[in-house]
């Protein structure tokens, strides 16, 4: 029986005492002790008749157990469908209906659900006790490639998000090909402090060090002093915008803590040229830049080998093809369109959405990004801005339509319109404008309070301001160029 993913990435590690998680608690996790954990873990699923092809839904802070959870959703050929643990109960009710969720894994601070099992970010609750007397081997059921392997939910322009299938041959294929793009191998120490809901922490970060059976310092978040304290021991970095230009803005940061560095990855977020400049100045090392997306996972990446040119996102992977069109023709070189990729990284389609899964997908296997770029005459994509006002703030997605929406429902407002605008540290951050309603001046404080209780954190505008009109279009479509524009400035 075959398991792709697992076959790849965990059973040749099996038995192996290396070490694979260092954990800020000075002890190490062992490959082999990883995977007796991972497969109580599948007994535990097992046990709750979690089988072949069922949901299983997990919002738990980071641990070493929480990624033997995704181990064991592989083992027992269950999806494993990561959740923000920012997301409010009204978020996580959509996921979970949507989803059709079997098993949900809560952390125990979060309100109990039926049929719930808890995970504690120090590897306690309900789901660890019942595996302490379960037994440490696990035989992984049968899977294909064409099976998926995850569901992950990626926000959507109309305010419902949309779960992004991912099959077992999209991880690998991108886990076997980074692997050897980045020369990742066993002498690697990955330094992890990424969250492992996301693509980037997960799929990428994770997954890449796994294929190359290397350690990860793997750290529960961004934290300054224990990113410095802990750099001399690693190899490798994957990061967002944000933890480099923290790291910048640190004196304690210098050429020598950095000096035995192998990589520096950036990803999830637009990296501005000037860090890119300043870190080299700073440290002598080039940061590479890449870029992918939740329904493809890495599509380019700037060479290992080679010049890694700030402003861009590198080239087409090895078997990924890319091309950038307008009306769905091919551009030329140096024209702006929309970046459209296919390969064996795309996604099988979104999860009970044949319409738009139909919509974004040509008929030739392209997918449609909704990201603008250009191609360079060398090949290198530069990614020009967004087709569909996403807004990527510190690494996560924000859709401006589901902000607004609930801007719109608070008394005394008109309309909203929610922009991205450039932040130092988040690379974006949004704005909320607000038109009131005749003869009246909204709270804006009590729709902040609004904002809180409804959305996750990261969402949150930065500010509201209150505007007496939005600028349209003689079609009666808001300009968000011109209200981008005009407060481009407003944190910088």
């Amino acid at each position: 029986m075959t398991n792709p993913l697992y076959d790849a990435l965990f059973r040749p590690h099996e038995d192996r005492e290396a070490p694979f998680l260092l954990l800020p608690v000075g002890r190490e996790m062992s490959y082999r002790e990883f995977l007796r954990g991972a497969s109580r873990f599948s007994h535990v699923l097992s046990s709750a008749n979690v089988v072949q092809g069922d949901r299983v839904a997990v919002q738990v802070e980071k641990s070493p157990e929480a990624l033997m959870l995704y181990a064991a959703c592989l083992m027992t050929g269950a999806i494993f469908l990561p959740l923000n643990t920012a997301y409010t109960d009204t978020e996580l009710d959509y996921f979970i209906e949507d989803s059709g969720a079997a098993l949900i894994v809560l952390d125990p601070a979060r309100a109990a659900r039926d049929g719930s099992l808890t995970l504690s970010a120090a590897g306690g609750g309900s789901l660890a006790e019942a595996a302490q007397t379960m037994d440490d081997h696990f035989d992984p059921v049968a899977r294909a490639e064409d099976d998926v392997a995850s569901l992950v939910y990626t926000s959507g322009t109309t305010g419902r998000s949309k779960g992004a299938m991912l099959t077992h041959g999209n991880l690998l294929s991108n886990a076997l090909t980074l692997k050897d793009l980045w020369q990742f191998t066993e002498r690697d120490t990955l330094l992890h402090a990424l969250p492992i809901f996301h693509v980037h922490g997960l799929y990428v970060a994770t997954n890449v060090l796994l294929a190359a059976g290397g350690s990860m310092i793997f750290l529960p978040k961004f934290d300054l002093t224990d990113i410095i304290r802990h750099l001399p021991r690693a190899t490798t970095m994957m990061g967002l915008p944000t933890f480099y230009t923290r790291l910048l803005g640190n004196p304690g940061f210098t050429r020598e803590l950095t000096d035995h560095m192998r990589l520096f990855i950036s990803g999830s977020a637009p990296l501005l040229a000037d860090t890119h400049t300043e870190f080299e100045a700073r440290t002598g090392h080039r940061i590479l830049e890449r870029y992918g997306m939740t329904e493809t996972g890495m599509n380019t990446s700037n060479p290992f080998n080679g010049p890694r040119r700030p402003g861009t996102v590198g080239l087409p992977l090895p078997g990924v093809d890319l091309r950038i069109t307008e009306d769905g023709v091919p551009l030329p070189k140096g024209e702006v369109g929309l970046v459209e990729v296919r390969g064996p990284n795309v996604f099988k389609g979104y999860w009970n959405m044949p319409e738009k899964t139909a919509e974004d997908m040509r008929e030739d296997g392209f997918f449609i990004t909704g990201d603008m770029g250009k191609l360079h005459e060398d090949g290198y994509l530069e990614i020009v801005g967004r087709s569909k006002d996403l807004i990527i703030s510190g690494g996560y997605n924000i859709y401006p339509k589901e902000v607004e929406a609930l801007l719109d429902e608070q008394p005394g407002v008109l309309e909203s319109a929610v922009i991205g605008v450039p932040h130092d540290d988040f690379g974006e951050t949004p704005v909320g404008l607000i038109v009131a309603n005749q003869g009246s001046e909204p709270d804006l404080g009590a729709v902040e309070a609004a904002v809180r209780t409804a959305l996750a954190r990261f969402k949150h505008p930065k500010r509201l301001i209150l505007v007496e009109e939005l600028p349209r279009n003689t079609m009666g479509k808001v300009q968000k160029n011109l209200l981008r524009d005009a407060y481009k400035d407003l944190f910088l």
